[in-house]
């Protein structure tokens, strides 16, 4: 295992290739996958101390690469990206071990940051937190049912007293982060 080792798993090549290249820049040895299969694969035979893994994979969940990366490197510190934060998935993700949990756009220093656990800001910045939206409030929640109810949306529709094709039109708009 490499001391300065990552595995970057996006199914976005660009985004994929321009933190490969800000890694390598930074002297990592870098190995990328756009699923999970290709990191699983990596993850065994190269065993990096680093990954970064994007939570929607096409059509499979970065999520579930959280734990195969633990059972195969337990050593292993993991970041989590993603375009569509909430904060049942944050938890979700560090429920099974990621160290922490990014939303894009994060850049190579956002993710070493996290990597080390220095996530404050840099000097001269304000430390005040942004408040949500009502829709960034609402789509949390809706994504926390959805959660709890197993990815069900018929259940999760039951829960939150809504129509399942609306629930679905709900789930389909992304909020802004704010």
């Amino acid at each position: 295992m490499s001391a300065r080792s990552i595995l970057i798993v996006d199914d976005d090549e660009r985004l994929r290739s321009r933190l490969a290249r800000a890694f390598t820049d930074r002297g990592y040895t870098v190995y990328e996958a756009a699923d999970v299969a290709s990191a699983t694969a990596v993850l065994r035979d190269q065993r990096p101390e680093r990954v970064v893994v994007d939570l929607r994979l096409g059509a499979e969940s970065g999520l579930e690469l959280v734990g195969q990366a633990l059972a195969l490197n337990p050593a292993a510190r993991l970041v989590v990206l993603t375009g569509y934060g909430s904060i049942a998935t944050a938890l979700e993700a560090v429920h099974r071990g990621a160290t922490h949990y990014l939303t894009k756009p994060a850049d190579a220093d956002d993710i070493e940051r996290a990597f080390t656990g220095v996530t404050h800001s840099p000097p001269g910045a304000t430390d005040e937190v942004p408040i949500p939206s009502l829709a960034r409030v609402e789509w949390e929640h809706i994504n926390r049912v959805l959660a709890d109810s197993g990815g069900n949306i018929s259940e999760a529709a039951r829960r939150l007293g809504l129509h399942r094709r609306s629930l679905q039109r709900k789930l389909a708009k992304y909020p802004t982060r704010r």
